[in-house]
């Protein structure tokens, strides 16, 4: 264990396999975001320095090429985050669309300013993206849009009536934007990689405690959470499979009489 972020196609595998093993229902949204960010030299901010994972954006969505999951992320964001920059150009993105597209796959478009709508909003246009979007706000990231009302109120309006949108805030932000995001007509998201605290000062145990109290505060103002089952109808996804093995994937990618169209189930 390293700690640190990898897009080896295999420990996804891994990980897909063995919830799989659990749970054959749940509907597993994998991340693209891994290999966007460049650290600039001190001494030459062209040359790459130390904790850059900038690469092409073929290599971005290889996992979901061949585990073919139900969903995964597509973020429109470039801006700075931490000690590096997340670069998410027109270009790749319209590339990486288009192959997860291909594979099946309901890219979940992630929103993080006011300019990445615009962006999305021209990529359907082109038709690189496809309607309706599944959109998620993230609010909270410095530099990003604020995790505040004014502002989700600002995205939620935007938004047509047939598309799937959410909304959530990062660190202690998370719990209110879960109230903020329901009273709004969104969806929810909490988790581990967004915030590591169940309240003030205390770590949480595990993402399943972070769940339980999200769906407290949705039940407490009088909402309905949604079964897999349900997910699914409301996200237009089929039940699926993937692949057991990325052999077994590889096999079938060679045979054209056995392929699948995009959107198709396997």
């Amino acid at each position: 264990m390293t700690g640190s972020g990898s897009m080896d196609v295999h420990l996804y595998e891994e990980v897909v396999n063995r919830i799989r093993e659990r749970n054959e229902d749940v509907i597993l949204n994998l991340t693209t975001g891994e290999g966007g960010r460049f650290v600039p030299s001190e001494t030459d901010p062209r040359i790459a320095s130390v904790g850059t994972t900038l690469c092409s954006p073929e290599a971005r969505v290889r996992h979901v090429e061949l585990i073919r999951p139900e969903l995964c992320t597509l973020d429109l964001n470039t801006m700075w985050s931490g000690t590096a920059a997340v670069i998410n150009s027109p270009r790749n993105i319209r590339i990486m669309a288009e192959r997860i597209y291909a594979a099946g796959t309901l890219p979940e478009i992630e929103i993080f300013d006011t300019g990445d709508y615009q962006l999305a909003m021209q990529l359907l246009e082109e038709g690189a993206l496809r309607a309706p979007l599944l959109l998620q706000f993230v609010l909270g990231v410095r530099y990003g849009a604020s995790a505040d009302p004014q502002t989700l109120n600002y995205f939620m309006s935007r938004v047509p009536r047939d598309w799937t949108w959410g909304g959530f805030g990062v660190g202690r932000h998370e719990f209110p934007m879960v109230a903020q995001s329901w009273l709004l007509g969104g969806n929810v998201r909490v988790g581990m990689e967004d915030n590591l605290h169940i309240r003030k000062g205390v770590l949480c145990r595990n993402n399943a405690e972070l769940v339980t109290k999200a769906v407290t505060i949705v039940e407490s103002l009088g909402g309905v959470v949604a079964t897999t089952s349900e997910a699914r109808t409301i996200l237009g996804l089929s039940r699926r499979r993937g692949a057991t093995s990325l052999s077994d994937q590889a096999s079938a990618d060679l045979a054209p009489a056995q392929s699948t169209g995009p959107g198709s189930s396997n």
